[in-house]
């Protein structure tokens, strides 16, 4: 009995040899597609109400990725899909970057957009199922944050890194359009560069094959989804993944406009070197000890006792928009400092809803069941945001983060009303 112990810890050991790369590129185009896109149109003259409403549209391939997600499952391994997607990425980026100094630069760019966002989709689907069949539970639990944390500092180096570099090389001299193509094409050869680690690193979980070809049928592939809408209590956990990013959904969107436009609108009034800076910087080690925190904190305490704290950590932050909204400070220390606050919550807050998905997939169809109840989170984000550049043109800043801060509620009402096992997540004793 002892063989099966030691190497059940085998594949946490060996995590961190792929755990970290896999979600930081899982987090790039993910981030170039509905964060970085929005400052691309921002810094070229596009209405927030236009690139909100256009880049939340951008979520769809995210919300109906379920219905492929059981080809996923059906056809070859999620360790060919993770690595041959994450090619097709790098070269989707590429693709971005050759529209931008076009005519029409913003139909094209789009369609690339939609491509890389459709490629981003399926790439979630291989990796997270990946993830699961490549690491026991308590192992899956004690790195979700670290997951997460990765995930995130991809958006971080987006909306810091590439922001603060595409304002060097405007500064410079260079239009907007050729310096986000220069960033963007540091940033496709660096992916590629890690699609190919990947395709060397990635461990080959002896669990992770096709389907037997008895079940690669168009009826295997209905019951994958039938199983999933049988679960108990399937309406509250709906509501749950549907309203949990509620107020973050519509906040996102505006957040990189906020700390842009002018303070005559609202603003904050900085430059892309300094959004950068803040983001990059101190948000950088805010989100990386948030993630790592939550993540910790539900595997010493299992996910029922450490929920409620979690979510309040993510919601509570927001208030410091409201508040830069109101006082408009000039000094760049206190704006760090401000989003050093709304990124640690959201680093906390955001283990709990990872660790709820993963909670709700588990069984037989990890992969599928865990695409769909991502495509229910990115519904969440895609609607609100949709709506988001209009209200804030409407209500102004101000009222805006006012506004984000009501929005809270309904998670906050989902959050009561669902069940979690005790110790689910908890790291037990023997593991």
């Amino acid at each position: 009995m002892q063989v099966p112990s030691s190497s059940a810890r085998r594949p946490s050991g060996s995590a961190w040899g792929w755990v970290p790369s896999l979600y930081f590129v899982q987090g790039i185009p993910y981030v170039v597609v509905m964060s970085l896109s929005t400052v691309i149109y921002k810094n070229m003259s596009v209405s927030n109400t236009d690139l909100a409403l256009y880049t939340s549209g951008l979520y769809l391939p995210w919300v109906i990725k379920p219905l492929w997600s059981p080809l996923v499952e059906m056809l070859g391994t999620k360790r060919l899909w993770t690595t041959l997607l994450q090619l097709g990425m790098g070269a989707a980026l590429a693709a971005v970057a050759l529209t931008l100094p076009m005519d029409h630069f913003f139909q094209l760019s789009l369609a690339m957009f939609w491509l890389m966002a459709f490629a981003s989709a399926s790439h979630d689907i291989a990796a997270d199922g990946y993830y699961m069949l490549a690491l026991p539970q308590h192992a899956q639990a004690a790195f979700v944050g670290v997951r997460s944390t990765f995930y995130r500092l991809a958006n971080i180096a987006g909306n810091g890194g590439m922001v603060w570099l595409a304002g060097e090389l405007h500064d410079e001299g260079r239009d907007w359009a050729h310096a986000w193509q220069l960033v963007l094409s540091i940033v496709a050869a660096v992916f590629i560069g890690l699609a190919a680690f990947h395709a060397w690193r990635l461990p080959r979980p002896p669990n992770d094959l096709p389907a037997p070809r008895e079940e690669r049928q168009w009826r295997h592939f209905f019951s994958i989804f039938a199983e999933f809408f049988r679960k108990p209590g399937l309406l509250v956990i709906i509501g749950f993944l549907l309203l949990y990013r509620f107020p973050e959904a519509q906040l996102l969107k505006l957040a990189t406009p906020f700390l842009l436009d002018p303070v005559q609108v609202g603003g904050l009034g900085l430059d892309n070197k300094a959004v950068g800076l803040a983001y990059g910087t101190v948000g950088l080690v805010a989100l990386t000890l948030g993630g790592l925190l939550g993540g910790w904190i539900i595997s010493r305490v299992g996910l029922k006792r450490a929920l409620w704290p979690l979510v309040l950590a993510m919601h509570l932050p927001n208030v410091v928009f409201l508040a830069m909204a109101w006082s408009h400070p000039g000094s760049l220390l206190l704006i760090c400092a401000a989003l050093a606050v709304e990124q640690f919550g959201y680093g906390l807050g955001f283990t709990a809803y990872l660790m709820f998905m993963i909670l709700v997939a588990d069984g037989p169809h990890k992969t599928a069941h865990y695409a769909l109840c991502t495509g229910f989170m990115a519904l969440g984000m895609m609607v609100p945001g949709m709506w988001s550049g209009w209200l804030q043109e409407q209500l102004g800043y101000l009222h805006f983060f006012g506004w984000v801060l009501v929005a809270a509620l309904p998670s906050l009402l989902m959050t009561a009303l669902i069940r979690v096992p005790e110790g689910f997540g908890q790291q037990q004793a023997a593991a």
